[in-house]
């Protein structure tokens, strides 16, 4: 008796089905912008998606907006996180920004779900200044400031780079369909993260040889 290890407290029934109902809501939330856009789905196609009341959504959201900052968190906060923790001891941002988009570009492949919202929402002002973007951005000048990366525009860099993991994204996801013309010329869905991080480190100024050397080092696991 004495060597039992104490129970985890049970999170009360009323408790459970609150966050069971606010995960559903989110859940049903990102499926439908993912395929539309975060500004082209109404709060009752959320509700009906996910088979919960309307009075229900009001009970965990004040409003639609409410419902989208927490589906932007889930999508880009979230996922930011994880790569922080992952590349804290690593002091190179060429590598940090490596490993950061390889880890993006193969998510998306994994779940194409997310890559498509990611697709759709990566360029607005919430995503650029938030989760992905706003770490992109701190990588960037973490890279100038130690002279890795020789750019004169870090805003423009920041977008550019931005866009070219989008574009990346979306080619991949393109490879997908059964009548896609992208492995035709080239793409290979196995190394398009790679190639993907080896052509935005190049365009930070690092030489193609550099930027490939980084781009295919052992990539740590999330």
């Amino acid at each position: 008796m004495g060597d039992e290890q104490p129970r985890e407290p049970r999170e009360p029934r009323g408790a459970r089905r609150r966050r069971e109902t606010r995960e559903k809501l989110i859940e049903a939330a990102f499926s439908l912008m993912a395929e539309r856009g975060l500004d082209a789905v109404t709060i009752n196609e959320i509700t009906e998606a996910a088979d919960v009341g309307i009075g229900s959504f009001y009970n965990h959201f004040e409003s639609r907006e409410a419902l989208q900052a927490a589906v932007i968190d889930t999508v880009f906060e979230e996922f930011a996180d994880h790569l922080d923790r992952l590349v804290v001891a690593i002091d190179d941002p060429a590598e940090v920004i490596a490993i950061s988009v390889r880890h993006t570009v193969l998510r998306a492949q994994h779940e194409p779900l997310w890559g498509q919202f990611l697709v759709k929402e990566g360029l607005s002002t919430r995503a650029l200044t938030r989760g992905l973007g706003a770490r992109l951005a701190r990588d960037i000048q973490r890279g100038i400031a130690k002279r890795r990366f020789s750019t004169p525009d870090p805003t423009m860099s920041l977008i550019t780079l931005g866009a070219g993991v989008l574009g990346a994204i979306a080619a991949v996801l393109e490879t997908q369909k059964p009548d896609s013309m992208l492995q035709s010329l080239g793409l290979d869905r196995g190394s398009a993260a790679e190639r993907a991080a080896a052509m935005l480190l190049h365009g930070l100024g690092l030489s193609f040889d550099q930027a490939d050397v980084i781009a295919r080092l052992p990539l740590p696991e999330i």
